[in-house]
C-alpha cells in the first residue's frame, strides 16, 4: 500500500527532479494522516487531499530565497511510507528516503506569478494548476 504525499518544492528543486529523475531525501511533506482526519471527521477523501496540498503549497512559497519565482510548487508522489512531522501540523509528514521518479504521479503550481503572500489570512485562494509528469519540464524554463 503506498501513501500520496505532496512535497513543496521551489522551482529549482523541480528541475533538479526532472534532470536526475529523483528528489532526495529526508524530506518534509503533507499528506492524510489519521491527525487530521481525526481533527475533521466530516471531511472526505478529496477534502483531506485538498487540504495536504494546500499545505504543501503554502511551505512551497516559504522554501523560497531571493531571485526565485513568486510562484508555489508541489510534488505528489506515491510513497511506501511517511513518518510522523511536526506535531503542530496535523498534515505533516517525513519521508525519510529518496523519491525516485517513477513514484511521482504529478505536480501542482500556480500558472502566473503572485504578488504578496498567497499564505497570508486576508489572501483570496489561488488554485494550483495540475501538471501530468511529461508537463514538468516546461515549468523548470
Amino acid at each position: 500500500m503506498s501513501v500520496r504525499v505532496y512535497l513543496p518544492v521551489t522551482r529549482d528543486e523541480l528541475a533538479r527532479l526532472v534532470e536526475e529523475r529523483r528528489l532526495p531525501g529526508p524530506r518534509e511533506g503533507h499528506a492524510v494522516t489519521d491527525m487530521l482526519r481525526a481533527e475533521w471527521p466530516d471531511g472526505d477523501d478529496e477534502g483531506w487531499e485538498y487540504a495536504a496540498m494546500q499545505a504543501a503549497a503554502a511551505d512551497s512559497w516559504h522554501l523560497r530565497v531571493e531571485g526565485d519565482v513568486p510562484r508555489r510548487f508541489v510534488v505528489a508522489a506515491d510513497v511506501s511510507s511517511v513518518a510522523a512531522g511536526q506535531a503542530d501540523d496535523v498534515t505533516a509528514v517525513q519521508v525519510e528516503f529518496d523519491v525516485v521518479w517513477k513514484n511521482v504521479a504529478a505536480a501542482h503550481a500556480d500558472t502566473d506569478d503572485l504578488d504578496g503572500d498567497p499564505t497570508a489570512l486576508d489572501a483570496p485562494d489561488i488554485e494550483l494548476a495540475w501538471y501530468a509528469t511529461q508537463e514538468l519540464a516546461d515549468l523548470t524554463g
